[in-house]
């Protein structure tokens, strides 16, 4: 299982690679697996600034919709649209095409209540 050093993570299995006060979010290796075959992705709230732990919006594979949380607050500033057409980039490259959205920042604080890969690695048992 990928579990890449360079980023952090929630217990909701959300990655977070941060540049600078804007931030790249997805879904981890781990969780994509346990969803299988990813299908559609809607993220409805671009432009919107949300809390830690909202709902940004929904991940479907075969076999069950899940909501995504936000690990940490801020603006969505963007979707990747590759996904529009190409969900299942989620399955094939979590951590790079199968990215989800873009943030700015709101409070980097809350980047110290995230996961380290070593700590991500010990909650899921990996």
């Amino acid at each position: 299982m990928n579990i890449p050093d360079n980023l952090l993570y929630t217990t909701d299995h959300e990655w977070v690679k941060t540049e600078g006060d804007f931030a790249i979010i997805g879904i981890t290796d781990y969780a994509q697996q346990e969803l299988g075959d990813i299908v559609y992705i809607e993220v409805d709230t671009v432009g919107e600034t949300l809390s830690k732990e909202e709902t940004f919006g929904t991940i479907e594979a075969v076999k069950t919709v899940s909501d995504l949380f936000m690990p940490i607050s801020g603006e969505i500033l963007e979707l990747n649209e590759a996904l529009e057409s190409q969900p299942d980039l989620v399955n094939k490259d979590a951590y790079g095409q199968g990215w989800i959205i873009r943030v700015k920042i709101s409070d980097t604080s809350e980047l110290s209540s995230l996961l380290t890969a070593g700590q991500y690695r010990e909650a899921i048992g990996a």
